[in-house]
């Protein structure tokens, strides 16, 4: 087979800190795009001493540094479809607003704010940035609960709570909203509420037990880049990779003392 006659396979950009252990960040991203047939590209925001247990320190690529990443990949690359995870500051998320807003594709934000582990992954001072520049640009926002609680300025602890919280988000931003309540309390699914404006979808898929692992927001989010990089609408690319994040989970894997998702197994 030639070269000209190769395919040509989608790029899907992510935006995102660096996790040395693996299982999150830039990383589990990558991975992710792989296992989609997508070709992955990386702009990295910071990097990070971390392991599956805890995060050590955080230290963020200069605000240059970054745009000049985005910069390269878009240059030669033309991702198809733009997704942002671990931001950390004002300046980074200034940086990629301003290269983001007027390009036409579609950005997926995954508004990671606090790890697993607890330790704080975007500065208080961010997460004003966040709304007034980065969220208007979206396609579609990931919020957990506990991150949706915060950009809502709500309790949430139902499902129909989720689907409020929602629609609030969406009037006030404009992008489509997937609330993800793996963690909701009570609750034998790990449910999840998708909202676009027009139609309201509930994802639900059974709880797994005996399974800890984190980056499971990465991966999901990750997924639902690829899936639009690969001409997806929206909604079925959710659906897709909330089968694709409950498939990771079943399959997780032992590595150390620890649980790592099972990625494309």
């Amino acid at each position: 087979m030639t070269a000209a006659r190769m395919k040509k396979i989608p790029v899907a950009l992510t935006i995102a800190g660096s996790d040395s252990g693996g299982g999150a960040g830039v990383q589990a991203d990558l991975k992710t795009f792989a296992a989609f047939g997508v070709h992955g590209a990386s702009a990295v925001t910071c990097v990070t001493a971390q392991n599956p247990g805890r995060v050590l320190d955080v230290e963020p690529c200069s605000p240059r540094l970054l745009r000049l990443q985005i910069e390269a990949v878009s240059h030669e690359l033309k991702p198809a479809a733009v997704k942002t995870g671990m931001l950390f500051s004002s300046e980074n998320i200034k940086t990629i607003a301003d290269c983001l807003e007027h390009k036409d594709i579609p950005l997926v934000v995954d508004p990671v704010m606090v790890s697993t582990s607890g330790a704080c992954l975007l500065q208080r001072d961010a997460v004003k940035i966040l709304l007034e520049r980065l969220l208007p640009l979206a396609a579609l926002v990931t919020p957990n609960l506990s991150e949706a609680e915060i950009l809502g300025r709500q309790r949430i602890s139902s499902p129909e709570d989720m689907a409020q919280c929602a629609r609030r988000l969406h009037s006030q931003f404009g992008c489509a909203v997937l609330i993800k309540g793996g963690h909701l309390r009570g609750s034998r699914r790990a449910t999840d509420i998708f909202f676009d404006g027009r139609a309201t979808l509930m994802l639900s898929a059974p709880w797994i037990k005996g399974v800890r692992t984190h980056g499971t927001g990465c991966v999901y989010s990750a997924a639902i880049c690829a899936g639009l990089a690969q001409g997806k609408e929206l909604a079925a690319a959710v659906q897709t990779a909330k089968q694709f994040i409950t498939r990771a989970i079943l399959k997780s894997y032992p590595v150390g003392n620890h649980s790592a998702l099972g990625i494309g197994r």
